[in-house]
């Protein structure tokens, strides 16, 4: 298992990038990777929530089936995978500067199966090319957080 951590400090308190990340099907308006969400039910919010999240890194396609596990409104979301590429993730929100800012946090500890290279893909992709298409995502989520979209 590997461990990927991003962040970015947001120039906007933590009620307004709760507003852009609480709506789970809205992930694929500020992820590269997401391209589809599925719920399995009626819930779509808070912990027990479960979805298919179809995701797309270069010519790789995978859907993991998500669940969230932490839910505290302008402050965490956690969530656990499972299906080709399991593991856990969280997203943080902390206040900075007296709370007008946001220091958003992305962690994902994610475990790759041996045909997408076990350890070594997990170090390579995960900690290479998936920290480099989240970082993107980070800044995707600055340009809605800030714009007001």
């Amino acid at each position: 298992m590997t461990q990927i951590r991003v962040a970015i400090e947001l120039d906007a308190p933590p009620s307004r990038v709760w507003e852009v990340v609480e709506p789970i099907e809205r992930h694929v308006d500020w992820m590269a990777d997401a391209v589809e969400i599925r719920f399995h039910g009626d819930q779509t919010r808070g912990v027990g929530t479960t979805f298919d999240c179809d995701t797309k890194v270069g010519p790789i396609r995978l859907t993991d089936e998500m669940a969230i596990t932490e839910w505290e409104p302008e402050r965490a979301m956690g969530v656990r995978h499972e299906g080709i590429v399991t593991g856990s993730g969280v997203f943080t929100l902390d206040p900075i500067d007296l709370g007008r800012r946001t220091r958003f946090t992305w962690t994902e500890d994610l475990r790759f199966p041996w045909y997408l290279g076990g350890r070594l893909g997990e170090l390579v992709g995960g900690r290479g090319v998936m920290r480099a298409i989240w970082r993107r995502n980070l800044a995707e989520l600055r340009r809605l957080v800030e714009s007001g979209s």
